[in-house]
């Protein structure tokens, strides 16, 4: 085979172009991609950490403003609660004032009321005497044919109806 009976020529120039060729992209790559990939590189590292940096002073800011938030919060259900406790205490001491107003009311109603009752039953029980005694000289008087002394009548009907 003829290709193969060159190699011995060929080998060496071969070898030397390929080292030319090596060299060239060595020192092509090495001396002219290779710092600008670094670079490249590089800033995207600086990137991320000022993104990072920048991250991290958002979060400290979130959590500075979340604390004020609640510190706020806490402060103004405080005041809600202080406000709701002096509503409830004006407004039971409205209920009680107006209770007591509305006992005292009744009570004057109550004795105005057991005055009437006790009026009206002795005027009652006034009436009732005048009928008992007027109906005793009436039953005496038809079953006997005697007429009583009113006043006797009077003393024994008010007996009679004291004990029942």
């Amino acid at each position: 085979m003829p290709q193969l009976s060159q190699i011995a020529e060929i080998y060496a120039s071969q070898l030397f172009w390929l080292a030319i060729v090596f060299a060239l992209i060595y020192f092509g790559i090495g001396r002219g991609m290779v710092p600008k990939i670094e670079k490249t590189i590089d800033d995207r590292n600086g990137k991320v950490a000022g993104d990072l940096a920048a991250a991290e002073a958002a979060r400290s800011a979130a959590e500075a403003s979340n604390i004020a938030y609640n510190a706020s919060l806490d402060g103004a259900r405080g005041q809600a609660m202080k406000s709701v406790a002096e509503a409830k205490a004006k407004a039971i001491a409205r209920a009680e004032a107006v209770a007591k107003q509305a006992d005292a009311e009744m009570l004057v109603r109550l004795a105005a009321a057991t005055d009437s009752i006790e009026g009206r039953k002795q005027a009652a029980l006034g009436e009732i005497e005048a009928s008992t005694v007027e109906a005793v000289e009436a039953i005496v008087a038809k079953l006997s044919g005697v007429s009583t002394d009113r006043a006797l009548v009077e003393q024994q009907v008010k007996v009679a109806l004291a004990h029942g």
